[in-house]
């Protein structure tokens, strides 16, 4: 199993937008940063991906803002894998201040997994399943 990630971040100035929080798109770059980073720490970094010519395409993202983030704040965003299906994953995001228990943002992504020279969805390996297990007992409550 997985299991849950935690990805660490340090908010700079060059990611507050003109209200002086951090932009929308910028929390979209994490929850991108987050699910790439707990892939590359089971094994599975962009390289791997680009070796086997299949990886992963994102096919929506829903986002919920809770509360603002502001230079330098630290956070941290929680990821796992929420669900794993032929050809299709569900990832869920939770972001918070260190040391804080009230989340700011909570998102999911759904995935596609593509061949990458034809864009064409193909089926997870078996292998990949295996280590991308998801945790459906943090399912409950979010969302």
């Amino acid at each position: 199993m997985a299991g849950v990630f935690e990805y660490e971040l340090q908010v700079v100035p060059a990611d507050l937008d003109e209200l002086g929080h951090v932009n929308n798109l910028v929390y979209v770059k994490w929850l991108l940063e987050a699910a790439v980073a707990h892939s590359t720490a089971l094994g599975w970094s962009p390289d791997a991906y680009r070796a086997l010519g299949r990886g992963w395409v994102v096919r929506s993202h829903f986002i919920e803002y809770l509360g603002p983030a502001f230079a330098g704040d630290r956070l941290v965003m929680r990821t796992w894998v929420s669900e794993m299906k032929r050809v299709t994953s569900g990832r869920k995001y939770e972001l918070y201040r260190s040391g804080e228990s009230v989340p700011l943002l909570r998102g999911e992504t759904q995935w596609a997994f593509v061949i990458f020279a034809t864009h064409q969805i193909t089926r997870v390996p078996a292998e990949m399943v295996a280590v991308f297990a998801p945790r459906m007992d943090m399912n409950e409550g979010v969302f």
